[in-house]
């Protein structure tokens, strides 16, 4: 079973709301990332998504745009993530996540993307650019449930909402906001409603993501989702403060 739906699962059975954390990779610099990872897994987080940089991140706020430049201007290339998660995965088997933008996947090749991630023991992609028509893609190349396809879905989505999680694994990623990541409790007006009706619509966990940045948000969304994603207000806290690992550990767990 996939690393994504064995930590769901376990969590399900024992009643705990699953805490995934996200930070770019190369920000600062590749080496950094991976052991950020091992802190975030420290201080709680469940399941770690890892961006991919991309000179336009269309869905993401001022604050992981800011960390895409420090990659980029880094030197990052896809294959480095590649490597550095072949080196975590000597250390740690937290279920690790990419997001990514398909452009990137389609310059890659598709099909050995979908192989290196396989390999190097990824075991999900959330693609917020990737049209639901053009899933067959990519998931003619994966390999039954080893690399999870994660749907994601806003509350636009409404009658669509079926269909887009009836082709995805691992869970839904649920948008909590109309505009992009980091707009602090800005919360979609019927969010609730919103992620009553997703739940409704699919078996999969939901996890809910975009603008979550403090404890009283988590506590909020905890009897609403089975996931809380925060990215935004870590990497804020991790780059303003310039903390050390030991301090990324304690600041994954005020929100754990």
């Amino acid at each position: 079973m996939n690393r994504i739906s064995k930590k769901m699962n376990h969590l399900k059975d024992t009643g705990q709301t699953a805490l995934i954390t996200y930070i770019t990779a190369g920000d600062p610099s590749i080496e950094i990332t991976e052991n950020l990872v091992y802190a975030l897994e420290k201080g709680g987080a469940d399941i770690i998504e890892i961006g991919i940089p991309h000179s336009d991140p269309v869905a993401d706020g001022p604050v992981i745009q800011d960390a895409v430049q420090r990659s980029l201007t880094s030197g990052t290339k896809v294959k480095d993530i590649f490597e550095c998660v072949s080196k975590i995965r000597r250390h740690s088997q937290v279920p690790i996540v990419f997001l990514i933008y398909y452009n990137m996947i389609y310059a890659y090749g598709a099909k050995k993307f979908i192989e290196d991630c396989i390999k190097v023991g990824v075991d999900g992609l959330v693609i917020p650019d990737l049209p639901l028509e053009e899933r067959k893609e990519l998931t003619r190349y994966m390999e039954g449930d080893r690399l999870a396809l994660i749907p994601l879905v806003a509350p636009t989505s409404k009658s669509r909402i079926k269909e887009i999680t009836s082709c995805g694994s691992g869970f839904v990623y649920c948008v909590s906001t109309m505009g992009v990541t980091g707009q602090e409790s800005s919360f979609h007006k019927d969010i609730d409603v919103f992620l009553d009706r997703v739940r409704q619509s699919t078996e999969l966990p939901i996890a809910v993501g975009f603008g979550i940045s403090n404890k009283k948000d988590v506590n909020h969304f905890k009897d609403l989702a089975d996931g809380i994603i925060v990215g935004s207000a870590i990497i804020k806290e991790i780059y303003e403060n310039k903390a050390s690992f030991s301090e990324v550990e304690e600041i994954v767990a005020k929100f754990a």
